[in-house]
């Protein structure tokens, strides 16, 4: 292959190659200017044809960040995540807009994106948000470099933002009874199923009765609801197959969905609605519908900030349940399958620092060698 080179005046040049369109296959022809001596010019010339023969010509563009990434949260981004992941990169990428959203996208650097997590940190956001910009930026950089629409991949370039560690939020001992005592009617029932079993809030607010074996003591978790602002709910499967579990119930938990069965029994009658079917759900509303998990939240929290105790959020139950099986000595692989994690290894980022430090080794491996020789 052969570019022309043409001088448009002094020391300004025209690079004109011959590529081939990847949908019609024909050639065309692409402009290149080029600022420097003729020899410059001509070496910068041998580098583009030497591109194009290796397939590493990336045609130049001036698309901008802003519209790149708009491009891909449409077209991209909901082929390999679900609503609420979307929704989170939607509004995580208006910082980084803010900061590159005008620079076209193959001029961006990775100078460039660490000034715009700079900014963002300076604006107030939490160390581990701005590590979720890094990693959006990632696969927005990524797929563009895939897709052969820039050079380099500038998130490649620079480190990650640190993220000083944080433990997981559990409640005191003291403070378990004076936050049931505190809470009335399916609250009451919801906090106690969500310390007696670990679950998150959108697997709480879809569990079935269908799914809940009250005869056996256990429950099934075999789905979750999501709640997005632009799609509402969605009933989903979980992300993973350690998701879909079953746990089995301690008798208090079984006494309290007993007691809040004929409860939701008898308010039914008293509204007409006869007896729920069996994928009803078993925290639902007074109509029947399942709770929002939006709506859950702000109930507990408001509950939670009357009875003195604004610093236990929903989620934290959760925690606490992960920090009495530590506690009880069980093991890691039964604790993260119980939580429904993908991996005991996150099990153990989120808790490892509940775990005792005390070190028996030494004392087991001295009870099997002592008596030898």
């Amino acid at each position: 292959m052969k570019g022309h080179l043409f001088e448009r005046s002094s020391g300004h040049w025209a690079i004109v190659l011959a590529v081939r369109d990847p949908v019609t296959g024909k050639s065309k022809r692409k402009w290149h200017s080029f600022k420097g001596t003729k020899r410059e010019a001509q070496v910068e010339r041998a580098r583009l044809i030497a591109e194009i023969a290796s397939g590493g010509y990336v045609e130049p563009s001036k698309q901008t960040f802003a519209q790149y990434f708009a491009d891909w949260l449409r077209d991209w981004a909901p082929m390999k995540a679900g609503l609420k992941s979307v929704e989170r990169y939607e509004q995580l990428g208006k910082h980084l807009i803010a900061a590159i959203g005008s620079k076209p996208l193959q001029h961006v650097r990775g100078g460039d994106l660490n000034r715009a997590y700079r900014e963002a940190a300076a604006k107030g956001l939490a160390d581990r948000t701005v590590k979720h910009l890094h990693v959006l930026a990632r696969r927005v950089f990524g797929h563009a470099l895939r897709q052969g629409d820039i050079k380099r991949d500038p998130s490649r370039e620079i480190d990650a933002p640190k993220v000083a560690p944080r433990e997981a939020a559990v409640l005191r001992a003291e403070e378990i009874p004076v936050m049931l005592a505190g809470l009335r009617g399916s609250l009451h029932t919801i906090a106690l199923v969500a310390l007696g079993t670990g679950m998150r809030r959108g697997e709480l607010c879809a569990l079935r009765w269908e799914d809940v074996n009250l005869e056996a003591g256990k429950l099934e978790v075999k789905q979750s609801i999501e709640q997005t602002r632009k799609g509402g709910l969605r009933v989903k499967a979980p992300k993973t197959k350690h998701g879909r579990r079953t746990i089995t119930l301690a008798p208090s938990v079984v006494t309290a969905l007993q007691a809040h069965r004929v409860r939701q029994l008898e308010q039914r009658m008293q509204l007409g609605l006869g007896r729920p079917a069996p994928d009803a759900p078993v925290f639902a509303t007074f109509d029947g519908n399942p709770r929002t998990p939006d709506g859950l939240t702000r109930a507990f929290a408001k509950a939670m900030a009357k009875i003195k105790l604004p610093h236990v959020g929903l989620h934290s139950l959760r925690h606490t349940h992960a920090s009495m099986l530590i506690k009880a000595g069980e093991d890691i692989l039964t604790i993260s399958r119980r939580l429904g994690h993908s991996s005991a290894t996150i099990t153990l980022g989120v808790y490892g620092h509940l775990f005792s430090s005390r070190d028996g080794t030494a004392a087991a491996v001295e009870a099997v060698l002592g008596g030898i020789g």
